[in-house]
């Protein structure tokens, strides 16, 4: 972790600056408003639900990662605290998974880059350690999976669940069409 963040830390000036814009929950959550609205608006029942998957998929991403980052308790390589998940990399990996679903891998794979540009500027720019990021797009894939289950090839369901002491994944078969 520490030697990976030390050999990327500030290597690339500019380039990755705008990573914490592109992941953050406000852009995130605005325009996953903004795709309900506009199906709404237009009567596109598609875009609606595209709008509902992505902005259901930012509140269970970004409610796990907290509740993470307030347990993990841990420092960021630039010294300031709670460290663990990277959310902007949850955020950005959760929009990506939902595109991919409704959309198929020509909508994925660009979303899937720029998740992977906001993962890498979080290191870049010394907020996150690799796990951080790493852990916060499994995150991210695992929320966006989870709220379009039934789209394309989905036959389960992945969720997190809370336990005494810990936590857990739980995988819920949801049949076949």
């Amino acid at each position: 972790d520490a030697r990976v963040t030390r050999s990327l830390a500030n290597q690339y000036n500019e380039t990755f600056e705008h990573g914490g814009t592109i992941g953050g929950v406000p852009l995130q959550l605005g325009a996953a408003l903004a795709t309900y609205a506009v199906g709404r608006i237009s009567h596109s029942p598609r875009a609606a639900s595209v709008g509902v998957d992505l902005f259901q998929a930012q509140a269970l991403s970004q409610a796990v990662a907290q509740g993470i980052k307030l347990a993990a308790r841990r420092t960021r390589p630039d010294g300031t605290s709670l460290s663990f998940p990277s959310g902007h990399t949850s955020s950005a990996f959760a929009s990506a998974t939902v595109l991919q679903r409704h959309f198929g891998w020509k909508a994925g794979l660009p979303a899937y880059a720029l998740a992977t540009y906001v993962a890498t500027s979080r290191i870049e720019q010394k907020r996150h350690f690799l796990s951080d990021v790493t852990f916060g797009a499994v995150l991210g894939i695992v929320a966006g999976r989870t709220v379009t289950v039934g789209r394309g090839d989905a036959r389960f369901a992945i969720a997190p669940v809370a336990t005494n002491g810990g936590g857990a994944v739980a995988f819920t078969w949801v049949g076949r069409d």
